[in-house]
């Protein structure tokens, strides 16, 4: 796809987030396999349900625009699944604490690439007028942020103080 307008821009960073999406979608699913904490075991299962939803509402977003939404392959996602391998699901970890927040520590580093990217095209729809795709748009961001902060909490409420 050529890019030469905001919209253009809008629709590739749409599909970007498409993929990262998946990509992240089937990583978590494996982080929820692994994680040891009730509650991180919790999270993670909302954390699979939320990113559906993305994938989902985000899906038919690109579709409105007279796109496919597989246009796309994001290779940033594809990096920090690499990471979840290596330092979460494939790592030697023997203390089940310690992998659980290194299961945090990756799950949340694959959030905050969602967040930038749901932030970057929250605000392309706003200024191009797309305030139905804002809203949507802000909605999965929101959600995005109150996953991330719920890692959070998890890891400084429980997870980091029994690893430690």
């Amino acid at each position: 796809m050529t890019i030469a307008t905001l919209e253009d821009l809008y629709i590739d960073q749409l599909q970007d987030i498409y993929s990262a999406n998946k990509q992240s979608l089937a990583a978590t699913k494996k982080l929820h396999e692994k994680a040891t904490s009730d509650a991180l075991k919790t999270a993670l299962k909302n954390g699979v349900d939320g990113i559906g939803e993305g994938i989902e509402q985000v899906g038919k977003l690109i579709k409105s625009h007279d796109a496919e939404p597989t246009g796309e392959f994001c290779k940033g996602m594809e990096g920090l699944v690499k990471e979840v391998k290596a330092h979460a699901l494939e790592a030697d970890i023997s203390d089940k604490d310690v992998l659980d927040a290194s299961i945090i520590t990756q799950y949340q580093r694959m959030t905050h690439y969602g967040l930038a990217g749901y932030g970057t095209v929250v605000a392309f729809a706003k200024r191009l007028g797309l305030n139905d795709d804002a809203k949507v748009l802000q909605t999965c961001l929101d959600n995005t942020y109150s996953g991330d902060r719920t890692m959070t909490e998890i890891a400084t409420g429980e997870v980091n103080k029994a690893a430690a």
